[in-house]
């Protein structure tokens, strides 16, 4: 395998601006003549599909939901990153790139996260055009507030409804769209493989979700806007419907994974609250703009929080990091708060929390402007809970959230598999080992407007093969595979749900490869997954038929997948032997406590290669090199 990341030569600050200038393209006539599939619908695959529809290619779009508005997009709350330095607080395209560079714990490619900085004023013009309503200053300038990891305001939002609103606008655009037939829309359609002809990803093997029929459909490149894949855990933030089935499914077809044990833990989530949460509530991390995080600082502090005077409180992020405070970093506040509740300072049902606390903010800009601010999130925090934030501190902890990790992509935004074009949080591109808040919508929008549609030219007018037709034997193979495949899902007709194989798992995952990690669990997770995967096809049970709405089956489909991709996931962070951003080994710690890289050793991309069924896969590297940024020791004390 050959991992060309063909990154463009020049200075850094040029190479997106140069690479336009240079990069081949498909003449208006012939864009009607290529047809190109996109697998998802939310932020990335709307924005792509719709802007690759108004450029003339005729687009198919494919989502399991009922429509484009139930992607899972609509969950991101705090805002959406971009430096226009509205607020004149010093911000500028390479304060953003460094940010998520160092926020990323150095890991990321340096060339395609300078991009995404340059690309991200853009974006807010293009979605306020759109209609999205964000928030507006008194003056009507588009206001901004801040997000973790970060010394200046960047971030647009709309109240706590971010994602949902922007979510609109792209599917507003999608649907114009649709009117015109440039793009064909698919809900209620999985895709369950991607075909290969000749080399190049010519099509994918879908399930009609409401009838059963698996059909083909070919085209002459296709796009996966899947998402990411922290359902592994059970557990997450993310819908239930999150999977990991395309990805994994292209990676079986010979796409590199990479980065997969590159999991982010979200430190503001409602703490779990027994065995029957079927998910995790995330509280936005744009409430720790105006809420102070602590808890008691002496061990078994029973007092209701109204009943604790200053003294007797640990603000913990304002005294470790003074510089960010309780901005800081995703990963280092989740693991800040993790170290206090294992103390036996979490606040809460088992100890299991921390406060996040709005008096000051309250005292200081009065009720209403919180409410203004955050009303809907606290709404929902009590719709869940049964408290008034407003009067009693939120109680919070960290959980599954985003993945860093995806199939391996060029500066094209395509795969090793030439044709395969991976968008938004399915590909590892852009985040290194953790993501700073409100850039993975930037970087789903920056994908889908503003990157792929170039880039995706440029492999077409290189790419002189033709559309294969549906039943090119390839196509019929594949097909094949997939009835086979759901025929023995069907046919096992054993005595465990696959609910309860999954909680078995998520159980291991969060236990062994979860908030930290060392070398004994992970070894016992690789050694114990098989087990769970082989009582799987052996003793779940898969009720009802195939041609019919059965979301049993679809269950068993993408947890089939998660039972051997959580393996992968395990040996990569098993491979890994330092700790950096979210891959946090207890073996490899400063004496204070942080994470503890080794550049000399682990600076490079991991990138696995699928061997068969049952072999172990192989591990390729992409080396990270830095022009223009310098390594260091990564602090925000």
């Amino acid at each position: 395998m050959k991992l060309d990341a063909k990154i463009p030569s020049g200075p850094l600050e040029s190479k997106w601006t140069r690479y336009l200038s240079e990069i081949k393209l498909v003449n208006p006539a012939n864009k009607r003549k290529y047809e190109i599939i996109v697998v998802g619908s939310g932020l990335g695959g709307a924005a792509a599909a719709a802007t690759l529809g108004e450029l003339g290619y005729h687009v198919k779009c494919f989502c399991y939901q009922d429509s484009p508005r139930r992607a899972h997009s609509i969950a991101a709350q705090g805002g959406i990153n971009a430096a226009k330095n509205y607020q004149n607080d010093g911000d500028s395209v390479y304060r953003l790139f460094y940010d998520t560079i160092k926020g990323g714990d150095f890991r990321a490619r340096e060339a395609n996260v300078y991009r995404l900085a340059e690309v991200s004023a853009e974006i807010i013009d293009q979605c306020t055009a759109q209609g999205v309503p964000f928030a507006r200053e008194y003056g009507g300038h588009l206001a901004n507030r801040s997000f973790g990891g970060a010394q200046v305001s960047r971030t647009f939002y709309a109240r706590g409804q971010t994602g949902q609103q922007l979510l609109l606008g792209a599917y507003s655009a999608l649907c114009r769209q649709i009117q015109a037939g440039t793009v064909t829309m698919f809900p209620r359609t999985e895709m369950l493989d991607l075909v290969v002809v000749e080399g190049h990803a010519k099509g994918i093997v879908v399930r009609d979700m409401v009838t059963g029929e698996i059909s083909s459909h070919s085209a002459d490149a296709v796009v996966l806007a899947t998402g990411g894949y922290s359902n592994v855990y059970d557990l997450s933030t993310n819908a239930r419907g999150c999977n990991v089935t395309a990805a994994f499914r292209a990676y079986k077809r010979g796409a590199a994974f990479a980065n997969p044990c590159y999991t982010q833990i979200h430190p503001t989530c409602i703490p779990v609250s027994g065995e029957y949460q079927s998910k995790l509530t995330l509280m936005s991390e744009s409430l720790r703009n105006d809420g102070r995080v602590w808890v008691p600082k002496e061990k078994g502090d029973s007092r209701s929080p109204q009943e604790i005077p200053e003294e007797d409180r640990d603000y913990f992020l304002e005294r470790k990091y003074p510089s960010y405070g309780n901005l800081a970093p995703r990963d280092i506040s989740s693991r800040s708060a993790k170290e206090v509740c294992d103390e036996g300072r979490g606040v809460g049902p088992g100890g299991l929390g921390v406060y996040l606390d709005f008096s000051d903010a309250i005292n200081r800009l009065g009720l209403d402007t919180i409410r203004e601010r955050y009303g809907n999130l606290f709404e929902m925090y009590e719709r869940i809970t049964g408290e008034d934030a407003y009067h009693t501190p939120m109680r919070i902890y960290p959980a599954l959230h985003y993945t860093m990790g995806g199939l391996w992509v060029d500066y094209n935004l395509m795969s090793n598999l030439p044709g395969l074009h991976v968008i938004g949080e399915a590909n590892f591109s852009d985040h290194g080992a953790n993501r700073l808040g409100a850039s993975a919508l930037m970087q789903g929008l920056a994908d889908g407007y503003f990157i792929l549609p170039y880039t995706i030219g440029a492999y077409l007018a290189d790419c002189k093969g033709k559309r294969p037709p549906t039943d090119h034997p390839d196509f019929r193979a594949v097909e094949k595979e997939v009835e086979e495949r759901t025929r023995k899902l069907l046919s096992i007709n054993g005595k465990r749900s696959t609910q309860s194989i999954h909680r078995e798992l998520g159980k291991l995952m969060w236990e062994k490869a979860g908030m930290a990690r060392n070398a004994d669990g992970l070894r016992e997770a690789v050694s114990r997954i098989p087990g769970i995967r082989e009582e799987f096809w052996q003793n779940v049970q898969v009720p009802g038929e195939g041609g019919e709405i059965n979301q049993e089956l679809e269950k068993a489909g993408r947890l089939a997948d998660f039972l051997e991709f959580g393996e992968l996931l395990c040996r990569d962070a098993l491979d890994r032997n330092e700790s950096c951003g979210g891959h946090f080994r207890e073996e490899f710690q400063t004496k204070e406590g942080e994470a503890l890289r080794n550049d000399e050793e682990y600076s490079y991309v991991s990138a696995w290669e699928f061997q068969g069924e049952n072999q172990e896969p192989v591990l390729h590297k992409e080396p990270i090199v830095y022009d223009e940024v310098k390594m260091a020791t990564r602090s925000y004390k």
